[in-house]
């Protein structure tokens, strides 16, 4: 990198600034990357915890697909472009994120570490995060909200008792969430052996105070449905979990704000595609009319780009911000995402893209 006017070298300061130490145990490294924060993770978890984080459905083809696909795209780098200066601001729906990477909704936070879904949203606010809460928070929302310092944003299943969801809904409005993220692929949880084998149950003293039950007592639902969440709530409506380009459509004409492209961290049906396969055919026939969100897979800054360069605005990371939870509470979730947007930085840089805008298709190498 150039050094005009310290520029340059300020930038690599303030890239090196952002990871902090991880609270490792005497004579563990640092983590320097997210696979080495699962390995740390797995040592602090509980066997069953750390099986239902990593686990996926059936035989985990999709589990394993997820990172296959994203590793076997290449990258195209052009070189002698000024990159002095390097831009990850992106805005959704109004609010400007500072880099376009978001904490996906996980449940059960408490299973990870004592302080749950706190630790999280300190640790989120620490690396100027979006946190999206999940409806399975083990933690009250007015108790995330109250010690969150960067935008929240909530992931809701619907329930067969309407009163509920919309009552869960408003509390979600009234705690200042600034969008609604809405899973419309689990009408029934998936075949997870894994977890199955693992014993997985919530310790006593662990629940979720605004979803009794497990995801087994949601209701499917249907497009009217998406009408009738939109009749009530003032918040952006975003659908997780579209993977078809004819469902992106659909969502399109419902009226909604915008889709994430996602499989459900292959954990429901198994042999669907990978996200980041799925996500050029989504982009392509939303073209552009409404903003586009993917995970699946994240591990690595140049996964981020990728993502971006097919199609995303943003991308959402779930089980590697519960092994950060789980190795050092909040500052392990800062790490985490810290980790992956100085990698994001690092990718822009020497792919020859200074701003998000920049990264396109020409980014991949084809």
């Amino acid at each position: 990198m150039r050094d005009s006017n310290g520029q340059s070298r300020q930038m690599e300061q303030d890239i090196s600034h952002r990871v902090g130490a991880l609270g490792t145990s005497p004579g563990l490294a640092s983590p320097l990357n997210l696979f080495d924060i699962e390995r740390m993770a797995e040592g602090k978890m509980t066997p069953m915890a750390y099986e239902y984080v990593a686990s996926g459905a059936a035989d985990e083809l999709t589990l394993r697909w997820n990172r296959q696909a994203l590793d076997s795209i290449k990258l195209n780098p052009t070189v002698l472009t000024d990159v002095s200066q390097i831009d990850t601001r992106v805005t959704l729906f109004g609010q400007e994120l500072a880099y376009p990477i978001l904490i996906a909704p996980t449940a059960y936070h408490q299973l990870m570490h004592p302080e749950g879904e706190l630790a999280t949203a300190r640790g989120a606010g620490a690396a100027n995060a979006t946190y999206v809460v999940s409806s399975f928070t083990t933690t009250p929302m007015h108790e995330v909200a109250a010690v969150a310092t960067q935008p929240l944003w909530f992931q809701l299943y619907v329930r067969d008792d309407r009163a509920l969801t919309k009552a869960l809904v408003q509390e979600a409005e009234d705690q200042g969430c600034r969008v609604l993220c809405v899973t419309v692929d689990t009408p029934v949880p998936g075949i997870r052996n894994r977890q199955e084998k693992a014993g997985f149950a919530l310790p006593d003293g662990v629940r979720t105070p605004h979803m009794p039950g497990f995801l087994s007592e949601t209701k499917p639902f249907t497009w009217q449905d998406i009408d009738w969440l939109q009749s009530f709530t003032r918040l952006p409506i975003m659908l997780k979990g579209i993977i078809n380009p004819g469902d992106a459509e659909k969502a399109i004409q419902a009226g909604v704000s915008g889709i994430i492209v996602s499989n459900h961290g292959g954990r429901n049906l198994d042999t669907v595609p990978a996200t980041i396969e799925a996500l050029p055919r989504v982009a392509e026939r939303v073209n552009g009319r409404i903003p586009i969100l993917m995970d699946g897979g994240i591990r690595r800054g140049t996964d981020v780009l990728k993502a971006l360069a097919l199609g995303a605005q943003a991308v959402l990371v779930g089980k590697p911000v519960c092994f950060g939870l789980a190795c050092g509470g909040a500052e392990g979730v800062a790490n985490v995402m810290n980790i992956l947007r100085n990698e994001l930085e690092l990718a822009m840089i020497l792919t020859g893209r200074s701003t998000i805008a920049s990264v396109d298709r020409s980014v991949i190498w084809t």
